[in-house]
């Protein structure tokens, strides 16, 4: 009897679903330059809204591994497992925070689920320091999938609505 053994496949990530909810918009309408030029990725950001948890929380858009965690908090990476590079950003010139009002839940090489909680951020101390608190989604290496398509326009639930399909 001949046995024939099975390819692994590759997980495939299909879609990427809101990190936080709110109003999701294009990132060249970042009020930033370093997002809005792309210079770090193409993506769109989520300006957040709602009280408690899904305001003020970063969940995983997909799966994948954490490649990167900001000491100060404000920023986490992501190489998910269809081989994106993926950056959250929260806020914006919020380094400058040095930590406060970040609470990072996960460590550099911890595998996620879609969903899976990242961090916590206290959306208004970030504001009373005078911040914005857009929460940035790019993707790096945005040109090895020249068939993602990103959504904006709409008000994002988090873990929820669709702000990106890969084909």
């Amino acid at each position: 009897m001949l046995f024939f053994k099975q390819k692994e496949q590759k997980e495939t990530v299909r879609e990427l679903k809101a990190f936080v909810s709110g109003q999701v918009i294009p990132v060249e309408k970042v009020d930033d330059p370093v997002f809005s030029t792309k210079m770090l990725g193409d993506g769109v950001a989520i300006l957040p809204m709602g009280e408690g948890p899904a305001g003020q929380t970063i969940t995983a858009p997909a799966d994948g591994e954490i490649a990167m965690v900001a000491d100060t908090g404000h920023a986490v990476g992501m190489k998910l497992a269809n081989g994106a590079e993926l950056l959250i950003h929260i806020g914006r010139d919020t380094i400058a925070l040095e930590g406060r009002g970040f609470h990072v839940l996960v460590r550099q090489g911890q595998q996620v689920k879609a969903g899976d909680l990242l961090a916590e951020f206290d959306r208004a101390l970030i504001e009373e320091k005078g911040y914005a608190t857009d929460c940035i989604m790019l993707i790096a290496n945005r040109d090895a999938f020249p068939d993602l398509r990103f959504m904006s326009g709409m008000e994002a639930v988090q873990n929820e609505t669709v702000i990106g399909e890969f084909a």
